[in-house]
C-alpha cells in the first residue's frame, strides 16, 4: 500500500510498485492507510510519505501498523526529514526521496525475499 498525501507522487508511487509486479493498494493519509489495513489481510508492505496531513505522519503510522501488524513491512520516505534509525520502527526502511523506480523495485523485492 502507498501512503502519500500529494496526488502526482501517490500515482507515480502507485506506477513504480505495479510495474515491479506488485499489486498496490493507495491512500492518501494516515487515516485512511489504517482503514484500508483492517479491512483487509492482504497487505504486506506499507510504504509511506512522512509528511502527511491528518491525525498521524508516516513516521506515527509506520509505529502503528508496527504495533498493530507486525508483519508488514515498512518503507519510510520523505524528501524533507531524515529521520535517524531509531526513529523507524525496526524493520523497516527508509528511502529517500526522490527515489526512482529501480530503487522502489529492489527494495519491494529484497523484502518479498
Amino acid at each position: 500500500m502507498v501512503v502519500e498525501d500529494e496526488s502526482m507522487l501517490r500515482l507515480d508511487a502507485v506506477q513504480m510498485v505495479q510495474v515491479a509486479g506488485y499489486s498496490v493498494l493507495a491512500a492518501q493519509n494516515a487515516d485512511d492507510a489504517i482503514k484500508l489495513l483492517e479491512e483487509r489481510s492482504d497487505i504486506s508492505v506499507v510504504f509511506t510519505d512522512i509528511n502527511m496531513p491528518g491525525s498521524m505522519d508516516g513516521l506515527k503510522l509506520a509505529r502503528a501498523v508496527r504495533d498493530r501488524w507486525p508483519p508488514v513491512r515498512l518503507i519510510v520516505t520523505s524528501g524533507k526529514i531524515r529521520p535517524t534509525p531509531s526513529d523507524i520502527p525496526e524493520g523497516g526502511h527508509f528511502l529517500p526521496k526522490p527515489y526512482t523506480s529501480h530503487q522502489v523495485a529492489s527494495l519491494l523485492h529484497q523484502l518479498a525475499a
